[in-house]
């Protein structure tokens, strides 16, 4: 029984590490993508595949970014009660999961196809260099959007072998939606990232411009999305109620926040953006089998 206990207390410490809920910020773009490849599901074998892919990928850059960023995790209020600040996690038991899970990533993309074969390692190098890019650049937020973003894209090339104007539509509203939501969550650490010479959108223009730059990254991303029901006769009125909800939230999302009101920054920007992904998911797969 304590044997069983610190099983499931280790697989919840490696959950919160990566903040496994938050997966379904690109599995949601990548499964629709899917889906409008393969007109349908797939075979039960490529859908497996796929599925390992994006979980592993997933989970593999975001425990390197807590690596990456413990010594700012610790020394931050906010964030000096993860895992590896608490010491609830080393730093080399963290890494060891992130290279297996991108060694898993690699092998499932090598029994794909040869362009994704060819791609995942430009992908994962992506997923390194992430966190990297907030100690020299406000464009950070963008980084992690495109990191995001080549979830559905290896989700369509993996199914099909070749690019589309779908699935490019799709990684750039799964990338502006990132990108500004991110730029939320970051508000509220703009003092830190200023003492700390680390930089963000806040960092460089200020709070207030910062949620401009926001919401106007948001209003691109669900142009990107009116453009995919556009292009996909498999998208009807079911398609455009779920683009409809999701206006509906990111306006309540960027209406609780303020600059002189950043309380609510996490809440705005996780799980008003999880609600976002559940919607956008099930009115996807509604309108493609219905």
């Amino acid at each position: 029984m304590t044997l069983l206990r610190r099983f499931y207390g280790k697989l919840h410490d490696y959950g919160v590490l990566v903040m496994f809920q938050h997966t379904i910020f690109s599995f949601a773009f990548a499964f629709v993508s899917l889906l409008l490849a393969s007109h349908g599901l797939p075979g039960w074998r490529l859908l497996a595949v796929i599925l390992v892919a994006l979980l592993a990928a997933r989970t593999g850059a975001n425990a390197l970014n807590r690596v990456i960023d413990a010594e700012f995790d610790k020394r931050n209020p906010r964030t000096a009660n993860r895992q590896i600040p608490q010491g609830k996690m080393s730093k080399r038991e963290a890494l060891v999961l992130s290279v297996v899970c991108f060694a898993v990533t690699l092998a499932a993309a090598f029994t794909l196809n040869p362009l994704c074969a060819v791609l995942a390692p430009p992908a994962i190098f992506f997923m390194v260099i992430y966190s990297y890019t907030k100690r020299f650049t406000p464009l950070c937020h963008l980084v992690l959007g495109f990191t995001c973003s080549i979830a559905p894209v290896g989700a369509w090339l993996a199914v099909t072998g070749h690019f589309g104007w779908t699935p490019i539509f799709l990684a750039g509203a799964n990338m502006l939606w990132v990108a500004g939501f991110d730029i939320i969550y970051g508000a509220q650490d703009a003092q830190f990232d200023h003492a700390n010479g680390l930089y963000s959108m806040v960092t460089e223009f200020g709070v207030p411009f910062g949620l401009v730059i926001s919401t106007i990254f948001h209003a691109v991303a669900l142009a990107c999305l009116i453009v995919v029901g556009l292009l996909r006769p498999e998208f009807g009125w079911i398609y455009y109620a779920g683009v409809a909800a999701v206006f509906v939230l990111l306006v309540i999302e960027h209406r609780v926040v303020r600059p002189d009101h950043l309380q609510h920054a996490t809440f705005a920007s996780y799980n008003i953006n999880e609600l976002v992904s559940v919607v956008f998911l099930a009115c996807g797969v509604l309108d493609v089998f219905l």
